[in-house]
């Protein structure tokens, strides 16, 4: 197609590939819904807040709102920057990111680690974003009811990336990871393949894989990647929180009931 960004969404890719299933399932109620969607190979990313719960309990629910948004406009432009993929949804405080030669990855798994390397890196408002990564054969096809519907990805490297997010350290009074993947996802590369200029070097790739009980998934062989970089925030995301609020009520564009 002659664009950097081949496709924005899921629903664009989806809508100009053949199908590789396309029919109709009774759900066992009287009702139906449709199965359709392509397969694909995919690098999976997922990226969160780190303590996203204790840093925005005691927010308002708009200042949880710009918080969020703030977030999400953040770990997207790490993300794409330079690089084919499609955010697939956000949820919560969680950003889903897809990686494929379909989409115009030369290396899927390449561009999603280095993704997840500036996210960690390029991090000056300390969200300090865990960011999990797997790959492997996936669907995109249509989620939902002709009631509500979107398109997203179903496969097991989604529930395997999702799962990663959880992984404790060995030692408890280290932090966790904040990059982890499957070992074999990884294939003996070296940090030094994903280096930025000007960036001092603060990643450290464990010295050994280890095998962790992912639940629903069983027992994986995972790398994990530390920041040991300590970010002093100028200013913080709270802070950019507060400040863009006072911005919204001085131009009169907050509306509180």
């Amino acid at each position: 197609m002659g664009l950097d960004q081949r496709f924005h969404s899921l629903e664009d890719f989806v809508a100009s590939h053949a199908s590789h299933v396309d029919g109709v399932v009774d759900c066992g109620d009287g009702s139906a819904v449709p199965i359709k969607g392509v397969e694909i190979e995919a690098a999976i990313l997922f990226a969160d807040i780190s303590g996203f719960s204790t840093r925005t309990i005691g927010m308002s629910p708009v200042e949880t709102l710009i918080y969020v948004q703030t977030f999400f406009g953040w770990i997207t432009s790490q993300a794409l920057r330079g690089r084919p993929g499609i955010v697939d949804k956000y949820i919560g405080d969680e950003a889903m990111v897809i990686f494929s030669k379909d989409f115009g990855s030369a290396e899927p798994v390449t561009d999603a680690i280095q993704a997840a390397v500036d996210m960690v890196r390029n991090d000056p408002h300390a969200y300090r974003p865990h960011v999990d990564i797997a790959f492997g054969r996936v669907i995109a096809g249509f989620a939902g009811t002709p009631l509500r519907y979107n398109v997203s990805v179903f496969g097991r490297p989604v529930a395997l990336a999702a799962r990663c997010a959880g992984i404790k350290p060995d030692d408890p009074e280290m932090a966790s990871p904040d990059i982890a993947l499957p070992d074999s996802d990884w294939g003996g590369r070296s940090l030094d393949d994903f280096s930025t200029p000007g960036i001092p070097e603060s990643l450290k790739l464990s010295e050994e894989a280890r095998s962790v009980a992912l639940k629903g998934v069983g027992e994986v062989s995972i790398r994990e990647i530390f920041n040991e970089a300590i970010w002093v925030a100028h200013p913080s995301a709270e802070d950019r929180t507060r400040e863009a609020l006072e911005g919204l009520r001085s131009n009169n564009r907050y509306w509180p009931r």
